[in-house]
């Protein structure tokens, strides 16, 4: 969505800035920018740094008066939709999370394992030295990262449950 950490871009703005080249053609005018302001934030640096935009897509070169308007108005057309896609994925997670529907990818935790931290719980030692036991055990958490005391508590609050 936002020109920033796009490495490729980035690298193609700077030979650009540079004088290296003269040109960005874009395949697509909605893979460049899917927001006005950033659209006219890269035309208003072309006009600035000399340099030419030309969209294939659209058959557009935007050196032209009459190919800066389409380009424009098909920016427009890109953010707009980026909004709609958004809105209508949005609705979609709301009805299903109504519909009391677990969203994401299920997180299933070996049962062996919280009983191992019910029992060392239960046995008065510390969320912190659970998860140390566990980390230097080699047993990964659900999504496969280190154990944390707030994730042992975690478990342990949903094993009262």
């Amino acid at each position: 969505k936002a020109l920033s950490g796009r490495p490729g871009l980035s690298a193609a703005l700077e030979a650009l800035g540079s004088g290296r080249a003269s040109v960005l053609l874009v395949a697509k005018i909605d893979r460049l920018a899917r927001s006005v302001r950033d659209f006219t934030d890269l035309v208003l640096r072309a006009e600035d740094e000399g340099w030419a935009m030309i969209i294939l897509d659209l058959g557009v070169d935007m050196t032209t008066s009459g190919g800066d308007l389409i380009a424009n108005v098909m920016a427009s057309v890109a953010q707009w939709e980026r909004k709609v896609i958004s809105e209508r994925t949005k609705a979609a997670l709301a009805v299903r999370r109504a519909e009391g529907v677990r969203l994401g990818r299920p997180r299933i935790l070996d049962p062996a394992v919280a009983k191992r931290i019910r029992r060392q719980r239960s046995r008065g030692r510390t969320l912190q030295a659970i998860a140390d036991d566990l980390n230097a055990a080699g047993v990964r958490t659900a999504t496969g990262k280190t154990w944390s005391p707030a994730l042992v508590r975690k478990i342990v609050l949903q094993s009262v449950e």
